[in-house]
């Protein structure tokens, strides 16, 4: 799936997010765009007809920068778990569920096995499954072929390519996600491209508000 930066698909493999395989993203800190990196892609598999869910989100999503954004909030699924292993198991199914075009969820799991399986879960269900890691949370040597490293700098958003398919980036990719998008299409062979999404949207906490209180 094109994410809508030029300069990030140039070293993605296959030149996007890939659509079938479990991504980690692993944050120096909250809020520094790192919603805003998904949500071209995230719109046009909404677009396609597929669902999204986000499973135990650290903040509670600010729904009028998400529709800004171009989300569709009726295709958006919010998953609130009690426990660790309650969050695991609404991954898995969503990642599994034919009509769930993307899963992402904010958990602490270093369960190599448990990772394993939701990354045939995401290969199975042809799900996008992102598995973000919060500040200070570590990665482990996890079965998700693609993870990055997600920190600010000077004003753009440096990601940094820890894990891929096709050898190792020597540098980090310095996007300014308030720059013009390319156009986006799911099929890169349609010719089909539907326009892109405004590039400035008004966003609080990047799509997520604080909870308060």
């Amino acid at each position: 799936m094109p994410s809508g930066y030029a300069a990030l698909d140039a070293v993605l493999p296959g030149r996007g997010w890939p659509s079938r395989a479990l991504t980690e993203i692993l944050l120096a800190a909250e809020g520094i765009g790192e919603l805003r990196l998904t949500l071209p892609a995230l719109a046009q598999l909404q677009a396609g007809g597929r669902d999204v869910v986000w499973i135990m989100p650290p903040h509670i999503p600010y729904a009028p920068a998400l529709i800004a954004a171009g989300l569709d909030l009726a295709r958006l699924a919010i998953v609130r778990c009690n426990t660790v292993a309650e969050a695991m198991w609404a991954f898995d199914q969503a990642l599994r569920a034919p009509e769930c075009g993307a899963a992402f969820a904010w958990l602490g799991a270093r369960d190599e096995r448990l990772l394993r399986r939701l990354a045939v879960a995401a290969r199975e269900g042809d799900t996008w499954g992102v598995l973000w890691r919060r500040p200070g949370q570590h990665a482990i040597a996890s079965a998700a072929p693609l993870r990055l490293a997600l920190a600010p700098h000077e004003g753009r958003l440096a990601v940094r390519v820890l894990k891929r398919r096709g050898g190792v980036v020597a540098h980090p990719v310095l996007l300014d996600l308030d720059a013009p998008r390319l156009p986006l299409s799911l099929d890169p062979h349609s010719g089909d491209h539907h326009a892109a999404l405004p590039s400035r949207p008004s966003l609080v906490h990047d799509g997520l508000q604080q909870r308060m209180g």
